[in-house]
């Protein structure tokens, strides 16, 4: 029945590109001409075309939702459906190449495979290697390589903070000589390393700066026993080549080339001491020159000159520095050098004990003649006798109030005496002050005051030791 009804509707049922449809190719169009035969006539003259008309318009409705719903999917479907005419040659050719490299990247890969081969030593191996142990150790090179850095900065830090409490100050300098010590170690176990190498080079540095700042701390002012200690003993780990230097020459006390080196420093400190007293020197140069001119009219008179106060200003003070400053220099080296030699061996060290220590040390090599030099100490009382004396003997003869004389001699005594406890005693070569003509007059004043103060020693001892004087009477 469809067929026959698709033979009549045949000229209805065009296509809209103008071909006609076959049931066998819509499904559609034959299911609804197998349902025509199956209406009424007055279905079909009723109710069919508005039934046909309610489909219609919901289909529309649907396609209107649907297109509402999924046109981007749509349009990238189109766009795709339009591009698979390009897309499916240019995947053929892809194809056609990779096929083509196949057999390069197996000769690439066997040649590879042959370069990297550990069946023998390979180069380019060992290069990798070396490459990937390095990313594996970047931290600890890090570390190594900024040691260098860390130590300055402590070093820095530490002559920053000299001023400031003496625990910080001795805690960065111990923190920067372990530091110093580890860069050591590291050159120890890695003796080959142009690394290692580079780093000591550079931590080397910054001991010489760490050096010249224990070196002007020994020349600082006030400096205490307890300071000049610790600063010594970081000297000896710094410069350990000091300590060793005229090790063998028979000094005696060990202290190698540190011993001069302080002596050096508290010496200048005595000096910039001394310097500061230069407005009262200048005084009693002034004083110098008129009394120099005086002599020269011979007119025999001291008030035109106000008969050396200033310059006994200027020696007073000059003496109490002196007096102070070189107790303290002699007494803080037996303290650090030498705290088992008694003060009688101090005191011949410059006479007797040369001879003793140079026969009881080994003989001296040909090529060191330096080797047999006594200590430091041996000779330094004897420069700064010699810096006091020659003080003495230019202005000494300014002061011509006898009372003064007395007075300031009196205190170049006391002097003598307090260096005298530590075997510098010097009493005698003051007597040899003056060289002109009032050589003499000198002598006797020094041998009047040594004389008064013997006498006044004799007393105190008198009173303050009654029961010896009772039993000297008995």
């Amino acid at each position: 029945m469809a067929d026959y009804l698709y033979e009549l509707l045949t000229p209805h049922l065009a296509s809209p590109d103008g071909s006609s449809l076959a049931p066998e190719h819509n499904v559609t169009t034959a299911q609804y001409l197998n349902r025509l035969p199956t209406l009424s006539l007055q279905a079909l003259q009723e109710t069919e075309s508005q039934s046909l008309a309610q489909s219609s318009h919901s289909t529309l409705l649907s396609l209107q939702a649907l297109s509402n719903r999924s046109h981007k999917t749509f349009i990238t479907s189109s766009d795709g459906l339009s591009n698979l005419r390009t897309s499916i040659p240019q995947l053929t050719r892809d194809a056609q190449q990779l096929r083509d490299a196949i057999p390069r990247l197996d000769e690439e890969a066997v040649q590879f495979a042959s370069k990297y081969s550990r069946a023998a030593e390979n180069v380019a191996l060992e290069q990798r290697k070396k490459a990937m142990q390095l990313a594996r150790n970047v931290d600890r090179l890090s570390d190594i390589l900024e040691l260098p850095t860390l130590l300055s900065t402590t070093v820095s830090s530490a002559a920053a903070s000299s001023g400031a409490t003496t625990g910080s100050f001795s805690t960065t300098y111990s923190a920067a000589l372990d530091l110093y010590a580890h860069i050591k170690r590291l050159q120890t176990l890695y003796p080959d390393s142009p690394l290692v190498k580079d780093v000591v080079l550079q931590a080397e540095d910054a001991m010489k700066d760490m050096t010249t700042n224990l070196i002007a701390g020994l020349r600082a002012q006030n400096l205490r026993l307890a300071a000049a200690m610790r600063t010594v003993g970081w000297m000896r780990r710094v410069a350990p080549e000091l300590e060793s230097l005229r090790s063998d020459g028979g000094t005696g006390s060990g202290e190698g080339a540190l011993g001069a080196l302080f002596l050096v420093c508290r010496l200048a400190n005595l000096v910039s001491t001394l310097e500061a007293l230069d407005p009262l020197r200048e005084l009693a140069d002034q004083e110098t020159q008129r009394r120099t001119q005086s002599i020269e009219r011979k007119d025999g008179t001291a008030t035109s000159w106000s008969a050396g106060h200033q310059t006994e200003k200027f020696l007073k003070r000059y003496i109490e520095i002196f007096r102070e400053q070189s107790f303290a220099i002699v007494s803080l080296y037996k303290n650090i050098f030498t705290p088992d030699q008694s003060e009688s061996d101090l005191a011949v060290a410059g006479l007797r004990g040369i001879d003793a220590r140079i026969k009881a040390a080994p003989a001296p090599r040909q090529d060191d003649p330096l080797q047999s030099l006594p200590s430091a100490l041996a000779t330094f009382p004897m420069h700064l006798v010699q810096l006091l004396t020659g003080t003495l003997r230019a202005y000494l003869p300014n002061v011509q109030d006898k009372s003064s004389r007395e007075s300031l001699l009196t205190q170049v005594l006391y002097c003598a005496a307090s260096l005298g406890r530590l075997g510098g005693d010097f009493g005698m070569i003051l007597t040899e002050l003056s060289d002109g003509d009032d050589a003499d007059e000198v002598a006797y004043e020094w041998e009047e005051v040594t004389q008064k103060h013997r006498a006044l020693a004799g007393r105190l001892e008198q009173l303050t030791n009654p029961k010896d004087k009772e039993s000297r009477r008995a």
